[in-house]
């Protein structure tokens, strides 16, 4: 598909040896297309983290292609994908991942060390605006252990996207939230997905999260039913 961002073909995963392999993944085949917001659902086990890890080239497949962004990155050497991914992908995770002993600011800004695609004015730059952007400008001095679960995460919202990805994963990101700040998050994802025309995948077992997304894919078993 020409206008497909994110591509999978015959894709499988397995974990263990032997009598212990566990298939993951089971002859998943999907396309994406640019500025869709996909949810994937199912239940714990299901094998709906793993597909968003591979889709987002963090674990390679054990058999089939993965593209992103017309980048096959199963033929990328591992030194070579974290350079591929900053320019392709932002990740959101359920716990945030916030470095402790560094500010909004520097958790953000430092997606872009080092780079030698950008001077330090730009760095600082781009960091201020994604800030503006997920309106936590005025807490950038401050740590993590000072913002509450909904601000760490519009911290973590924004180091994913300070880059300019064309796609955005999303890994549970209301899990450790209340309902209440969960859904002022998702508004807040939707949001910017339309101003920006990003591509959204959310892996949820909420439901209710469904809502935000234009298609919803069900797992079962390591399989799109």
């Amino acid at each position: 598909m020409a206008n497909a961002i994110v591509q999978l073909e015959d894709v499988n995963k397995e974990y263990g040896r032997g009598k212990k392999t566990v298939a993951a993944l089971k002859d998943i085949n999907l396309e994406i297309r640019k500025g869709e917001f996909i949810a994937v659902v199912g239940p714990s086990g299901c094998g709906k983290s793993t597909l968003l890890h591979v889709m987002a080239g963090l674990e390679q497949p054990t058999s089939g292609r993965v593209l992103l962004d017309g980048v096959d990155v199963t033929l990328i050497s591992e030194r070579d994908l974290p350079k591929v991914r900053a320019q392709k992908i932002g990740f959101v995770f359920q716990a945030f991942l916030l470095i402790e002993d560094l500010t909004a600011y520097e958790n953000v800004e430092a997606v872009l060390w080092p780079s030698v695609d950008h001077t330090k004015e730009k760095q600082e730059a781009m960091t201020l605006e994604v800030l503006r952007e997920v309106d936590m400008l005025e807490r950038r001095d401050h740590f993590p252990r000072q913002m509450s679960g909904g601000e760490q995460q519009r911290i973590a919202i924004a180091r994913a996207l300070v880059n300019n990805p064309p796609v955005l994963f999303c890994d549970e990101p209301t899990g450790n939230l209340d309902s209440k700040t969960g859904e002022t998050i998702m508004k807040f994802i939707s949001k910017l997905a339309k101003e920006k025309n990003m591509t959204v995948v959310l892996v949820t077992h909420n439901d209710e999260l469904t809502k935000y997304a234009g298609k919803v894919l069900n797992m079962r078993d390591g399989a799109i039913r």
